[in-house]
Parts: C-alpha cells; structure tokens; sequence
C-alpha cells in the first residue's frame, strides 16, 4: 500500500535483545497524509531495513507500507511496516498532493463540466420561523 505524507515525527531508536538472543532495533516515524481530512500514521521500520531508509522530519515522501494485523492474549495489534520511502517535491519545492487512489486522472487543461443546478430547498423545518414553528430556539444553536 502506497501513500504521501509528510513527516511530522521521529520518535528515538529503540533497541533489545530478543527471548533467542537476537539483537533487534526499530524505529518509529508519524507522518500526516493531505487532503480535506489529512489522517495521521504511525510507521515502523525494524533491523537491515533501517539501513535503507533515510526519513526526515519537514519532508514529504511517497511511503510504501505493509500492514499486519496479530493476536495476542486475545488483543488484537497493527502494524504498519515501512520499506520503501522516496522524497516527494515538485520543481517550485512545493509538496505534491498524488492523485487518491481509485480517482480517474484529469489531464491538465481538461474542460471541467459546469456543476448540475440545484433545486429550492423545501421549506427548513428547524428554521426560526417555520411554517408550523420550530422546537429549536436559534439562540442556542451550536458550532457543528
């Protein structure tokens, strides 16, 4: 699975020594994807891929990830396992925003069609003022 994010996190390497003796390290970066609701991801990456990955905070990448999903004592744990990050900029440094997956492409200089007209709204029932009266009192309307 591919994404763009920009990283907005670097948590510390940490290190250990697995039940077999094994040495281990694993490093853990959040990145903040774009778009009307950016989401942000928690990523790891563990032992000889580390050595390939060179990941900054303030960069924007292209991250291709693995996710796994394990049991354990009955709880249920993810993972979103990073290999693969290539820096992501356009020419003027801006950050490029690809394409959502599942989205047609538009080719640049495309005409876009005029959006189809609306019709009246029907009369708001929760309208201050509405024919039969409203049991909402607009001065105590909230912000969502």
């Amino acid at each position: 699975m591919d994404f763009v994010g920009k990283v907005i996190l670097d948590l510390p390497l940490e290190e250990g020594t697995s039940r077999a003796g094994n040495l281990w390290r694993k490093k853990t970066w959040v990145a903040e994807t774009f778009g009307q609701y950016p989401k942000k991801v928690a990523m790891n990456a563990m032992n000889a891929t580390l050595d390939n990955l060179h990941i900054e905070v303030g960069k924007t990448y292209t991250f291709s990830i693995d996710v796994e999903s394990r049991e354990y004592n009955g709880r249920w744990y993810t993972d979103a396992r990073v290999f693969r990050a290539v820096e992501t900029q356009d020419p003027n440094g801006q950050f490029q925003a690809q394409q959502p997956m599942g989205q047609p492409q538009m080719p640049q200089g495309a005409p876009v069609a005029p959006a189809a007209p609306v019709a009246p709204a029907a009369v708001d029932p929760f309208a201050a003022g509405a024919p039969g009266g409203s049991a909402f009192d607009s001065s105590d309307d909230l912000p969502f």
